[in-house]
């Protein structure tokens, strides 16, 4: 067997399995954004149709749906590391830097956000419908499951 010849097969199965990774970063990123999408619809539809607290509700749908963008984003980023990694023009590392930059400070804000909103949903949370304190905590992601 010729070097030459295993060599430019292995890059080829390379090349091959980077594509294959590159598509699956990405159609798992779709899949998760989406499913947040309709679980924050869900979430927010039966509490608001339900329940008195409509703002709670915003909330929680806010919270679902932060928690899947910033997974989908993770997602992206991965998939464009790997596109990236076979290339050597400066061109295509210069575009990833940018968009990973990008991505990055997008997730950045959506986990401050979701911070945020934990905090408020916390203090939130321990009130019951007239605003008195009902003395029991509830996580945010018990708040989220079972709104």
């Amino acid at each position: 067997m010729d070097i030459q010849l295993l060599g430019t097969n292995l890059a080829d199965l390379v090349w091959v399995l980077s594509g294959i990774l590159i598509s699956t970063c990405q159609l798992l990123a779709i899949f998760v954004i989406s499913v947040g999408i309709i679980r924050a619809l869900l979430i927010f539809l039966r509490s608001s149709l339900f329940q008195p607290q409509t703002t709670m509700a915003f909330q929680r749908s806010r919270l679902a749906m932060g928690y899947s963008f910033s997974l989908g984003l993770s997602f992206l980023v991965g998939a464009s590391i790997l596109k990236t990694m076979l290339s050597s023009q400066w061109e295509d590392i210069t575009r990833l830097v940018i968009i990973i930059a990008v991505r990055t400070a997008l997730n950045l804000l959506l986990e401050r956000a979701i911070s945020n909103s934990q905090a408020i949903g916390d203090s939130a949370l321990n009130l019951d419908t007239n605003g008195k304190e009902t003395g029991k905590e509830t996580a945010p992601e018990t708040a989220i499951a079972n709104p």
